[in-house]
């Protein structure tokens, strides 16, 4: 069984830069979910990887000034959690008329040209997290008819459904997180774009032959920095990548990472300091 540990923090004062620059950091050390509540913030990490060490030195060092952090923990069977994230806290996620994300359990959702079924359990990437929302506003509005995408840390496989059902025709979706793997197949057949190939596994699960019009990794800026040159390496000149999971602050380490390897700078979108940033292979 999947089971994690749910640690509840406390934050004083409770105001959301805190609690995005604390799950942040909590994301570097293991943690794969959070939920913002009235407190604070619930986090979950895999029991296996649960290292109370982690979280003092994430309290201790905690960057910014005036904040008071305390927290407990409560052990969480996989099962139990799977079902009380379905029915409390995945709820519809719409964008205009363009897209819907919904669960299989949820009713009365709004028509859009894109339906997308979505049963999270553990996995990151529902549509809620601003860089989520960015990447997905980004496939919207790009022309990926007859191209070919790759989704590195693809969590539910959300991203890579929505390119494969925006037109794109030769989709990989890697995660290194077995779970996230599990579910992202799952959440390919609910869709019905068996054709999306799942790989389990990091930068590595990327063949030498693979090429690719379209890059998208939503994942976290040490990652971002530590496999850029892998990213690249299966990109052709014209190639598109989009990167998430990062503040504004760390745009410019980024962007400079990506120079180095031939990319140039496109643009950028972000939303209370979550950062996404558009590149072209030269």
């Amino acid at each position: 069984m999947n089971d994690y540990t749910k640690i509840e923090f406390k934050v004083t004062p409770n105001e959301e830069v805190a609690t995005d620059v604390l799950a942040a950091l909590l994301a570097e050390v293991g943690f794969e979910s959070f939920v913002p509540n009235e407190e604070g913030l619930e986090a979950y990490v895999p029991h296996n990887l649960y290292d109370e060490s982690n979280i003092t030195a994430v309290v201790e060092n905690f960057p910014l000034e005036g904040y008071t952090i305390t927290y407990n923990s409560e052990f969480i069977e996989g099962e139990d959690w799977n079902a009380e994230w379905e029915k409390n806290y995945f709820q519809p996620i719409v964008l205009g008329e363009e897209c819907v994300i919904h669960s299989t359990f949820h009713t009365d959702v709004p028509k859009a040209r894109y339906d997308i079924l979505i049963d999270p359990k553990m996995a990151f990437g529902t549509g809620y997290h601003q860089t989520t929302c960015h990447m997905l506003r980004a496939i919207l509005a790009s022309d990926m008819n007859g191209k070919s995408v790759l989704d590195m840390g693809c969590g539910t496989a959300l991203l890579a459904i929505l390119a494969r059902k925006h037109g794109a025709t030769d989709v990989v979706a890697i995660d290194i997180d077995e779970f996230a793997y599990e579910n992202a197949k799952e959440n390919v057949v609910l869709n019905n774009t068996p054709d999306i190939e799942v790989r389990l596994g990091g930068a590595e699960a990327i063949k030498e032959d693979d090429c690719f019009d379209y890059v998208i990794a939503n994942i976290n800026r040490s990652i971002l920095l530590a496999d850029m040159v892998n990213y690249v390496r299966c990109m052709h000149p014209g190639s598109q990548i989009f990167i998430s999971g990062f503040y504004t602050e760390d745009m410019d380490i980024l962007k400079e990472e990506a120079a180095r390897h031939g990319l140039r700078y496109i643009g950028y979108a972000e939303d209370n300091r979550w950062a996404m940033m558009k590149f072209e292979k030269e």
